[in-house]
C-alpha cells in the first residue's frame, strides 16, 4: 500500500524539477540578452518561488499545488524587473558603412527609436544614401565618409561637431568593412590584406581617435562590429580574419582604457547575415580574376587550375548559407547603445557562439577536422596533395 500511495510522487516531483528548468533557462536567456535588471527585488522574487515550490509540493499534494507553482512562476516572471535603460532623447550616434547591410539598418532602426543619427556612407548619390534622405526623419543626416580617408573623417568631424554645438556625441558605430574574397590564404593577394585592414581596421582606428574627444565629453559608447571570424579561424577567411581580429583587440584595450572617462566599450561579433559583403556575382567574379592573375607560376601549378576556379563557384554557397533576418544584430547594438551597463561583447546569430565554443573547448585535432568539413566540405584538394598522396 505504501508504494502504491507513494508512486505518483516520482513524476510529480519532475514535473516541479521541469517548471523549474524551464523558468531557470528562461531567466538565464534574459540575463544573457541583458533584459533583466539585477537587483534586490529579483532576486528575492526568485528566493520566494524557491519557498512556494516546497509548499505547494508539501502543503498541496497532487497537481492543484503544481497548477498553482506554474501559475506562480509564469506571474514571477512576467513581473521580474526589465534591464534599466537610458533614454535615447538627445543622443546622437554616428555609424559608418550605411550605404548597406548592418549600417543601412542601423540608421532606420536608431531613427525610429527617437535617435540623431549621422549616417555615414561611401557614395553620397548612391541607392543606399538616397533612401535614407528620403526615408529618415529630421534626425538623420546622411554624410560623405569613407573610412580609409582623413580628409572626409577631418571633414565628417567639423559636420558633426557643428551639429552637436556643445554637447558630446553619445556613440560611435564602427560599422564599414569589407571582405574581398574567400579563398586559401596563400592565394589571396597582399591587396586584398592591405584592402581589410585599410577599412576594417585602421579605418575604425582612425575615426575612433578623431571622435573620441567627442565621446569622452558625452561619456558614452564606443561599439565596434567585428565578426566571429575574428575570434575563430574560418578556412578561407584569412584576410577578413585577421583584420577583425585586430579590430576585436583594439576594442578589448580601449575598453580598459576608456572606462576611468566613463565611456564603455562594445564589440559586436556576429555570425554570417546576408547584408551584400560579399557583393554581387559579377564582383565575385572579377575578385577571383584578380586572385588568378597575381598567382605565380609555381603556386599555380601546386594548388591547380579546377582547384582555383572552383572558388568563383562557391558565391551562391556562400549567400545560401546566410541568414536574412538582421534583426538579431539590431537588437544587440541598440542594447549596447542604452542599457546601463552593457555587455562587453554581443554574438548575434546562428553560429556565433556555436562555432566559437567548439574552437576554444575542443581539442585542437578534433575542432580543425569540424572545421575542415565544415568549410572545405565538397571542394577538391590541391593537385600538389594528390600528388604527395
Amino acid at each position: 500500500m505504501e508504494q502504491a500511495s507513494g508512486q505518483p510522487e516520482l513524476p510529480l516531483s519532475l514535473l516541479y524539477a521541469g517548471v523549474t528548468v524551464v523558468l531557470g533557462a528562461a531567466v538565464i536567456h534574459r540575463l544573457l540578452r541583458q533584459e533583466l535588471q539585477v537587483g534586490v527585488r529579483a532576486a528575492l522574487s526568485l528566493l520566494l518561488l524557491l519557498l512556494a515550490e516546497w509548499v505547494c509540493f508539501v502543503a498541496l499534494p497532487g497537481y492543484p499545488g503544481l497548477c498553482i507553482f506554474s501559475l506562480a512562476c509564469l506571474l514571477s516572471y512576467c513581473t521580474l524587473p526589465d534591464s534599466e535603460l537610458l533614454s535615447v532623447q538627445d543622443k546622437a550616434v554616428l555609424i559608418t558603412g550605411c550605404d548597406s547591410g548592418f549600417g543601412f539598418a542601423l540608421a532606420k532602426y536608431l531613427d525610429k527609436l527617437g535617435f540623431t543619427v549621422f549616417a555615414g556612407v561611401l557614395y553620397l548619390d548612391g541607392p543606399g544614401a538616397k533612401d535614407l534622405k528620403t526615408s529618415g526623419s529630421n534626425r538623420l543626416m546622411v554624410l560623405q565618409l569613407d573610412v580609409t580617408s582623413l580628409e572626409q573623417i577631418t571633414k565628417s568631424y567639423a559636420q558633426i561637431k557643428s551639429q552637436l554645438k556643445n554637447r558630446g556625441l553619445w556613440a560611435l558605430v564602427n560599422n564599414a568593412g569589407i571582405l574581398e574574397f574567400v579563398a586559401d590564404a596563400e592565394l589571396l593577394p597582399m591587396s586584398t590584406y592591405k584592402r581589410c585592414m585599410d577599412v576594417n581596421f585602421f579605418g575604425a582606428v582612425e575615426l575612433t581617435k578623431m571622435f573620441l574627444p567627442l565621446l569622452r565629453q558625452a561619456k558614452g559608447r564606443l561599439v565596434n562590429i567585428s565578426s566571429m571570424a575574428g575570434t575563430t579561424p574560418l578556412l578561407g577567411f584569412a584576410a577578413y580574419g585577421a583584420s577583425k581580429a585586430a579590430l576585436s583587440m583594439f576594442s578589448n584595450v580601449l575598453r580598459q582604457e576608456l572606462a576611468i572617462w566613463g565611456v564603455k566599450v562594445a564589440t559586436i561579433q556576429p555570425s554570417g547575415f546576408k547584408t551584400g559583403i560579399f557583393g554581387t556575382s559579377d564582383q565575385w567574379s572579377n575578385q577571383h580574376t584578380q586572385v588568378m592573375q597575381q598567382l605565380s607560376p609555381v603556386v599555380r601549378k601546386d594548388y591547380g587550375e579546377n582547384y582555383i576556379i572552383a572558388f568563383r563557384g562557391k558565391y551562391g554557397k556562400w549567400q545560401a548559407s546566410l541568414q536574412d533576418e538582421l534583426q538579431p544584430v539590431l537588437n544587440d547594438i541598440s542594447i549596447a547603445l542604452i542599457a546601463k551597463n552593457p555587455k562587453s561583447h554581443y554574438s548575434p546569430g546562428t553560429a556565433a557562439n556555436f562555432l566559437p565554443f567548439i574552437y576554444r573547448h575542443l581539442p585542437t585535432h578534433l575542432s580543425d577536422f569540424i572545421f575542415y568539413h565544415l568549410f572545405k566540405s565538397g571542394q577538391d584538394v590541391p593537385d600538389g596533395v594528390k600528388e604527395i598522396r
